[in-house]
Order: structure tokens, then C-alpha cells, then sequence
């Protein structure tokens, strides 16, 4: 994939038993329970003293919500035992066999942070950014130990969405991206490799494809934000959930994949061709958008409608758990079909 140079003495994944987690935000806090929840000890840093004191009560607060959901297989106090919070990064650092940095969406953060991991850390530690839109490239390329820095971008968030981009840049070493890869799948998180750098990854590039069309339908009138959450919600949302949408494509029309490309290629060719130009990112629309959003959640706090929406997905996940992803290679291996029976 590229040539940067191996890690000094290479890491392997069984060998880590400790990850600093820097970010006590809510990604940060996910993360600490996924690494603690698969029996690693977590040393987590925040430089914000008031997050940094309210750290272990906000993720006992959602390993309660994981454990009424039946997603827990160890008692809540065994798993906050694991989960350490420190007052220095230095602190933090000590022990560490993999870094995962949780921090602010900002470059120049992101620069400054990672120049003192870089420093800080044995070479042998791969330093890996959770950032969803910002490159590798951006904030490592100038490190002296740049092979060992690259994304590791998680669906938000990853303690009950077990998926997680891997995204190298092209001087990130092949020994870092299986290290990554390696720790992903013993956490129980669903590795997925970008073979190359690219702005917005795969992830939110999938989900601002499904934006744009959503925003430019209720710009023109053609349809509410309120019907499009509920369509997105009762139909493609449902299928996705289960399968993914070549899958979906598969399985929607007799004769496949080909057949389904020939039938609605030719039409969605045309809707991408009348959408080529449209910006529908304004404020105008947004601002319609939000204001029909808001209005209709059930909560007037935003952090109670987060949690209320986090438990109902929880519950979804607890279901899903029965069943496999019949493309799936990853951590596990496929059954033949759909449905997995635990008892």
C-alpha cells in the first residue's frame, strides 16, 4: 500500500492490555466503554477539569442504559474498574499501547495534540484520531513517527454501533493499520479500510449523499423534514439496518444486482445529472429543516433527546445482535443465513 518504514518494535495486539483514551466528550466516553467493555484498561485524559470530574459518572450513566438493553456481559462496576481518569496527558500516556484521540473537530488542536504524542510515546504506539473530516495527512505529515498516526473513525456512537473507518495516510505503515484493524475486531467493532485517503471518508460521504436529496426534496416543495425522517425511518432505515444497499439492490429485484442496474441506472443517472450543480446547504434551508425538526422532538433539551434516542438504538442493537451480516468477514465468521440463534 505504501512504503513508509515498520515500527520499531512492532506491537501486536495481544501484547496491549492499556489504551489512553484523550477526549472526554461523548465519542471519548464511547470509546472508553467499547476498550473496558473487552476487558482492556482505559487511561482517560480531558483538559477540561469539569468533563474530566463528571467523566466516570456520565459512563456508569450509560452502561446503566447498555445493561437494561442487555448489551453488557459484566457487571457495570467491573467494567468502570478498568477505566481510569487522569490529570496530565503525561499520566495518561504511561503504559499505553495504543492511543485513541477523541478531541475537538480542529486542525491546529489536532496538530499541537499529536506532535505531543508523538513525542511523548514509544514508537511502537500507533496514535489513531477518531476526527470524522479531517485527513491524517493534515495534522501527522510533518511528525518525525508519522507511519504510526492515521483515522480510526467510529460510527457515533461506537459503544452500540460497532462499526469503525480505518483511514491511513499514504506515509502510515502497513504494521499500524493492522495493529488498528487487529484491536478493532478483538473490541468487537467491525473494521472497515479505506484503501486511500478521501475528504469525508466513506461514511459521511454515504450520509451527505442521502442529505443532499433530503435537503434539496424539502426546498422545493416536494415533500416535509418530518415525512422524510419518517420514510427514511420506516423503510430504507429499516432494510439498512439489516442489510446494507447493494444488498438491498440484490435482493429488491428478481435477476440481481444486474437486472436492478438496468431497471433504475438509467433514472438515477438522471437524478444525479439534475442534481450536479445544487448547493442546497443554505441557511434558508437549514434553517427550515431545523425548525420543523425541533419542533417536533419530544424533549426541549438536546441532551435528553441524545439519550432518549441512544436507549431506543441500544434496544435495536440488542435485537440486532441475532442476527449476522451475510457480507460480513470481518470479526466473525457468516452463517449461511440471516439469523443467528443464541438460545
Amino acid at each position: 500500500m505504501n512504503s513508509s518504514p515498520p515500527l520499531e518494535t512492532p506491537t501486536t495486539v495481544d501484547s496491549i492490555d492499556t489504551i489512553a483514551v484523550i477526549g472526554a466528550g461523548s465519542i471519548g466516553l464511547a470509546w472508553s466503554i467499547v476498550f473496558a467493555s473487552a476487558g482492556l484498561r482505559v487511561r482517560l485524559y480531558e483538559t477540561d477539569e469539569l468533563k474530566r470530574r463528571s467523566a466516570l459518572d456520565e459512563t456508569a450513566m450509560k452502561l446503566a442504559d447498555m445493561a437494561n438493553a442487555g448489551l453488557l456481559d459484566e457487571p457495570i462496576a467491573t467494567i468502570l474498574d478498568r477505566i481510569s481518569v487522569c490529570d496530565s496527558l503525561e499520566e495518561t500516556l504511561v503504559g499505553a499501547g495504543f492511543v485513541q484521540e477523541c478531541v475537538v473537530e480542529d486542525l491546529a488542536v489536532k496538530r499541537a495534540l499529536f506532535a505531543e504524542l508523538d513525542r511523548l510515546t514509544s514508537t511502537h504506539v500507533v496514535l489513531a484520531s477518531s476526527t470524522s473530516t479531517i485527513m491524517a495527512s493534515r495534522f501527522a505529515e510533518d511528525l518525525p513517527g508519522r507511519e504510526r498516526c492515521l483515522v480510526v473513525h467510529p460510527a457515533n456512537p461506537p459503544h452500540f454501533l460497532r462499526v469503525a473507518e480505518i483511514v491511513p495516510a499514504s506515509f502510515t505503515s502497513p504494521e499500524a493499520i493492522e495493529i488498528s484493524r487487529n484491536l478493532l475486531v478483538r473490541v468487537d467493532i467491525a473494521p472497515i479500510l479505506l484503501d486511500r485517503e478521501i475528504e469525508g471518508f466513506a461514511f459521511n460521504r454515504l450520509q451527505g449523499a442521502l442529505l443532499r436529496e433530503a435537503y434539496c426534496l424539502v426546498r422545493d416543495g416536494v415533500i416535509s423534514a418530518a415525512d422524510i425522517d419518517t420514510l427514511v425511518r420506516e423503510g430504507l432505515g429499516r432494510r439498512w439496518s439489516l442489510i446494507g444497499p447493494f444488498t438491498t439492490s440484490e435482493l429488491n429485484t428478481r435477476g440481481g444486482l444486474r437486472r436492478h442496474g438496468e431497471l433504475m441506472g438509467p433514472v438515477y443517472a438522471r437524478l444525479g445529472i439534475e442534481r450536479a450543480h445544487e448547493n442546497p446547504w443554505t441557511s434558508e434551508t437549514i434553517e427550515r429543516v431545523a425548525r420543523d425538526v425541533e419542533g417536533r422532538l419530544p424533549h426541549d433539551s438536546w441532551e435528553e433527546n441524545v439519550r432518549e434516542r441512544d436507549r431506543a438504538m441500544m434496544q435495536l442493537s440488542s435485537l440486532l445482535k441475532h442476527f449476522d451480516n451475510p457480507l460480513h468477514d470481518g470479526a466473525t465468521t457468516p452463517t449461511d443465513g440471516y439469523v443467528t440463534s443464541t438460545g
